[in-house]
């Protein structure tokens, strides 16, 4: 039956069916402040598994003013492809085309083959990316018609700089608009000179509103480089430094749902003086001469993969639930080619317990989504760990997936066999040359 649920489940159709059609009462739908809860965003963050960030109707009305800062109007046809349970499809890109009065085309579900077909049909002339989509693009068979099109301007993140020339060579004169900025952070930048691989650009003026620092960070602790005074310090420019920014009444952090915990998880306190709090939004940044800001790479539990962030600890989780298996230490290692980073877990089994690959494979693609399943394995005999316990992934992450540089047991993801297969030099040699797609 269609109308039955599972026990202990509430059928929201049927809670439908017998609710009034009168109008909602003001005092339910009116926002008692700026500052008041508007809705809750699903972000792996960077620390522990998956939580509900807290967006406030002041953070919803910023991220909706997105589109217009970059120069769109309600004479723009915005496509979105993008998922809607991200910040950016949703209040970037839905939000931001009711502010303006734009039109948007949605689409279900991005198709690389369909894209430039699609501009033409609905006369597109914004589309919202994410790098790994530019990059899917620029994959495709060239066509002759693939100037033949009114796109003008494009919104998102996380295009490398290699994609981002390819792109404009083959698609024409559109404007790339990147922006940075995390679904709960309280600090942001957009780049509005088209410099390729900026995230944007800061002044005196900018940070007069949005004030952040760029701080040493420990790679072999993982964690803020401190002195002897236990304070942090900034880096030169040309250095990655790890993104922060003060947390205050005009640059409010409103954090996740649940337990204090997972806030303050995301928080670094006493940082240049006494009693000061910063949002660290585990971000490694560059920032150069000219005070253009790039981004470098991204640190803590999380790495990104296929344009979503991947929490370790989550992948960690479920690969431990197996009866062989002792510890997990799950990170991103860099595939030439490719956005992000794909994920690797390395493995301690079990004394006196053996490796099951079909396992591990059928416990990964039932429990976790494609784009979190990790692509490699290494088998160690032990994990190591920092001076305070925590395990050890700077090693692993440099030391990424060779088999001719590493002695331990490397497997790959091979999904027609449905089971991890050793990770031999040719099969390697292929990966690299781009003959197997990750």
């Amino acid at each position: 039956m269609k109308d039955s649920v599972p026990q202990g489940m509430i059928s929201l159709i049927q809670k439908l069916s017998t609710s009034s059609e009168e109008p909602v009462a003001c005092s339910h739908r009116v926002a008692s402040s700026l500052k008041s809860t508007c809705l809750y965003i699903f972000t792996s963050g960077t620390t522990g598994l998956p939580k509900a960030a807290v967006i406030s109707h002041l953070q919803a009305l910023k991220g909706s003013a997105g589109l217009w800062a970059f120069g769109c109007t309600a004479d723009d046809i915005v496509y979105i492809t993008l998922p809607l349970y991200h910040s950016s499809g949703s209040l970037l890109g839905i939000c931001g085309c009711v502010e303006l009065g734009a039109t948007c085309v949605l689409k279900n579900k991005f198709s690389a083959s369909q894209f430039w077909n699609d501009c033409k049909k609905y006369n597109v002339t914004v589309f919202q990316y994410i790098g790994e989509l530019c990059r899917y693009l620029c994959k495709q068979p060239k066509r002759e018609e693939e100037k033949d099109h009114q796109v003008r301007l494009a919104v998102g993140n996380g295009i490398r700089s290699d994609v981002w020339r390819q792109f404009l060579d083959r698609f024409g004169n559109i404007k790339m608009c990147e922006l940075y900025g995390a679904t709960e952070g309280n600090i942001c930048f957009m780049n509005h000179t088209g410099k390729i691989g900026s995230v944007g650009r800061t002044n005196f003026f900018y940070k007069l509103f949005f004030n952040f620092h760029l701080i040493k960070y420990d790679f072999q602790k993982d964690e803020p480089l401190r002195n002897e005074q236990d304070w942090c310090s900034q880096v030169k420019k040309g250095e990655p430094g790890l993104l922060i920014s003060p947390v205050n009444t005009k640059n409010p952090f409103f954090g996740y749902a649940g337990s204090y915990r997972h806030t303050k998880n995301k928080l670094l306190f006493d940082v240049f003086k006494k009693g000061d709090v910063y949002f660290n939004t585990g971000d490694l940044m560059v920032q150069d001469q000219e005070n253009f800001l790039y981004f470098w790479d991204r640190i803590g539990d999380t790495f990104r993969w296929k344009g979503e962030n991947v929490a370790t600890t989550e992948v960690a989780d479920v690969i431990g639930m197996l009866d062989f298996i002792q510890e997990t230490n799950v990170y991103g290692v860099t595939v030439s080619g490719y956005e992000g980073k794909a994920g690797m877990a390395s493995i301690v089994l079990k004394p006196n317990k053996s490796l099951d690959l079909e396992k591990i494979y059928e416990q990964v693609v039932t429990s976790l989504p494609a784009y979190a399943c990790p692509r490699f394995l290494r088998i160690q005999e032990k994990m190591e760990t920092t001076g305070t316990f925590k395990l050890q992934k700077f090693q692993l992450v440099e030391e990424g997936f060779n088999p001719m540089k590493i002695s331990d047991p490397l497997y790959f993801m091979d999904n027609l066999k449905k089971s991890y297969v050793p990770l031999t030099k040719e099969l390697y040699d292929q990966i690299i040359l781009g003959e197997i797609k990750l």
